[in-house]
C-alpha cells in the first residue's frame, strides 16, 4: 500500500460498498491494522449471492485516523477497486491493482479478495486461550502479547481466522473468548491444519515474534476432553541456535465449546420424515365440475389447476416420507349421506383413515370424490388448519418427550377464493407456529388473493386477532 504518513506507516482498513439502484451503499468495514503496508484483515464480509443478478462491488482502502469502526473525513484514500461478486466467486481468489481517482494506479498497491461459500455452514466454535511464561521481548517492561490463529488452505497459503486483543505487560496473558464459524475456522474439515502465532505487540507495527505451534480442530477437541490442551510455543530460530531450548512459553486452550447448527439436509439425512396433508376447496365459486369452465373440470387431456398445484408440491414432498401415505381433506361442500356442509371431510370418505397411497392415490380420491359431493360454501380454511394442528400437536407432544426431531408436517391448502374466516385462520396459523409444521396456501384461478398476503408474515410478524405473534 502507499504510505501516507510522514513519520509512521499507514493504518489501513477496507470499506466494502454494494451498488444498489445506481448508488453505492456501504455494506461493512474491516478492522484497522496499525502501522502496516501489507495488512491481512481478519474481518469476513458476508454477502448473499444471487446467480441471476450482476452484483457490483467496490472495495476502498483508507489510511484511518478516526475510531476504528467509523470512517472520518480525515482518512486518506489509498485506492479502490470495482468488480462483480460473480467474478470473485468464479475465481475464488482475485488480486487486482488499486486505483486512485481518475483511474490512476496507486503505485504498486494491490488488493486480494478470497471468496468462500458458507451455505454449508454447520456450526460455530467458541474458543478461549491463555498463555504461561512467554518470552520477554521488552527491555523495560514485559511483553504485550497477542495471538493469531490461521488455517492452512489446500494450496498451503495461510488464511487469518482470528486475531486476539493485545494484553499489556503480561507474560501469562488471558485472552478474551471468541466465536468463529466452523466454516471459517477449518472449512468444516476438522483435520485441516491450523497454526497459532504469538507476538509481542509494537505500536510501530514491528511486532516481535514470540513463538508458534500447529494443531487441528480435531486435535484441539481431543486434547481439551483429556485435559491436556496445551502446546509449546516454539521459536524455530531459537530452537536451531540454543542447545537446551525447550519453548518460548506455553499456550493453553482454556475453553472450547462447539455449537452445531443443522441444515435442512442434516435433518433429512438424519431420518426426519415429512408428512404431507392436502386440503382442497370444494366451494361453489369453483363452478360446476361438469362444465369445462370450472376449476374442478376433469379434462381428459391435461390436469386442471388443482391437480397441477397438488402434483407440483406433492411430488417433491413424497421423496421424504417413507410410508408414502398422504392425508387428503376437502372443505366447503355438502357431503353424503346427509348432504350437510362440511369444512373438513376425508375425500376418500373414510373418516377413520383419511390417508391415500401416494400422490397418485390422492389424485384418484379427488377424481372419485367430485361427482359425489355438492359444491357449496363459504371458503372456511380455519377448520382444516385447526384439524391438522390438533393432529400435529398430539404427535409433536409425543415427539418432544422422545427428544427426537424426526417428524415434520406440511399442510397444502388449495383454494380458489378469498378466505371468509380470516380472523379464525390467523388465530389457527399463530397457534400452529410453534409446532414442527409449514402451511402452504396456493390460490387457484383468477380471484383477487391480496388478502392472503397478510398471512405470509413478509411485512411484519403475523398476529392473531388478540395480538399474539
Amino acid at each position: 500500500l502507499l504510505d501516507r504518513d510522514p513519520l509512521t506507516k499507514s493504518d489501513p482498513s477496507v470499506v466494502l460498498l454494494l451498488q444498489s439502484q445506481s448508488q453505492w451503499v456501504q455494506v461493512d468495514r474491516t478492522e484497522v491494522v496499525r502501522s502496516s503496508l501489507h495488512p491481512v484483515f481478519s474481518k469476513v464480509f458476508t454477502l448473499d449471492y444471487y446467480f441471476e443478478e450482476v452484483q457490483k462491488l467496490r472495495f476502498e482502502v483508507y489510511d484511518t485516523h478516526g475510531p476504528c469502526s467509523l470512517g472520518c473525513q480525515d482518512d486518506d484514500f489509498l485506492g479502490g477497486m470495482e468488480c462483480t461478486l460473480g467474478q470473485i466467486v468464479a475465481q475464488k481468489k482475485m488480486t487486482r491493482a488499486l486505483l486512485l481517482k481518475f483511474g490512476r494506479n496507486a503505485g504498486k498497491s494491490t488488493i486480494t479478495v478470497i471468496a468462500e461459500d458458507i451455505s454449508g455452514n454447520n456450526g460455530y466454535v467458541e474458543l478461549s486461550f491463555r498463555a504461561r511464561k512467554l518470552d520477554d521481548k521488552d527491555l523495560f517492561s514485559k511483553s504485550d502479547p497477542f495471538l493469531e490463529l490461521y488455517r492452512v488452505n489446500d494450496d498451503q497459503s495461510e488464511q487469518l481466522v482470528y486475531r486476539t486483543e493485545v494484553v499489556k505487560n503480561d507474560l501469562s496473558p488471558v485472552w478474551e473468548p471468541f466465536k468463529v464459524s466452523l466454516c471459517n475456522l477449518c472449512c468444516c474439515e476438522e483435520t485441516r491444519p491450523l497454526k497459532c502465532l504469538v507476538w509481542d505487540h509494537d505500536s510501530r507495527g514491528k511486532h516481535d515474534f514470540i513463538g508458534a505451534f500447529s494443531t487441528t480442530f480435531e486435535e484441539m477437541q481431543k486434547a481439551f476432553r483429556e485435559h491436556q490442551a496445551q502446546w509449546d510455543c516454539v521459536n524455530a530460530k531459537y530452537k536451531q541456535k540454543k542447545r537446551h531450548y525447550k519453548n518460548s512459553g506455553v499456550v493453553i486452550l482454556a475453553d472450547l465449546k462447539f455449537y452445531r447448527v443443522h441444515s435442512f439436509l442434516d435433518y433429512i439425512m438424519g431420518g426426519c420424515q415429512i408428512h404431507f396433508t392436502v386440503a382442497i376447496d370444494f366451494t361453489a365459486s369453483n363452478g360446476d365440475p361438469r362444465n369445462s369452465c370450472s376449476l374442478h373440470y376433469i379434462n381428459p387431456f391435461q390436469p386442471n389447476e388443482y391437480l397441477q398445484a397438488l402434483l407440483a408440491v406433492g411430488e417433491i414432498c413424497q421423496d421424504y416420507d417413507s410410508d408414502k401415505r398422504f392425508s387428503a381433506l376437502g372443505f366447503g361442500a355438502r357431503i353424503p349421506p346427509k348432504y350437510e356442509v362440511s369444512h373438513d371431510f376425508a375425500i376418500n370418505f373414510n373418516p377413520e383413515d383419511d390417508e391415500c397411497e401416494g400422490i397418485q392415490g390422492v389424485v384418484e380420491a379427488y377424481q372419485n370424490c367430485l361427482p359425489r359431493v355438492q359444491l357449496y360454501g363459504p371458503t372456511n380454511v380455519a377448520p382444516i388448519i385447526s384439524k391438522v394442528i390438533s393432529k400435529v400437536a398430539r404427535m409433536a407432544a409425543a415427539e418432544e418427550r422422545s427428544g427426537e426431531a424426526s417428524q415434520y408436517y406440511i399442510l397444502l391448502v388449495l383454494t380458489d377464493g378469498v378466505v371468509t374466516d380470516m380472523a379464525d385462520t390467523r388465530e389457527a396459523i399463530v397457534r400452529a407456529s410453534h409446532l414442527p409444521m409449514s402451511i402452504i396456501i396456493v390460490g387457484v384461478g383468477n380471484a383477487d388473493f391480496t388478502d392472503m398476503q397478510t398471512l405470509d408474515g413478509d411485512d411484519g410478524v403475523l398476529r392473531s386477532p388478540r395480538g399474539a405473534p
